[in-house]
């Protein structure tokens, strides 16, 4: 049985699948954590980045090498 937030959830969901297939990479996983507020992307599991850059918006984006590895947003429920 289909509920009024099932339904909500999934049409939301539909707005940012385009946004996940502009991805650069095609296969990732998030992991949201709510009390501190951040978003994590992780591109490679294990992700073992060796380096990271914190970018002025608020993103920091963890490298192996040259490759990007994942990325962590903060304040991730403040962005639209």
């Amino acid at each position: 049985m289909e509920t009024a937030t099932i339904r909500n959830t999934i049409n939301e969901f539909y707005g940012i699948l385009p946004h996940l297939f502009k991805m650069p990479l095609k296969k990732f996983w998030l992991d949201y954590d709510n009390e501190a507020d951040v978003l994590y992307i992780t591109y490679q599991k294990p992700q073992q980045a060796t380096d990271s850059e914190m970018l002025e918006n608020g993103v920091l984006v963890r490298y192996r090498g040259e490759e990007v590895v994942g990325m962590t947003i903060l304040d991730a429920s403040k962005r639209n």
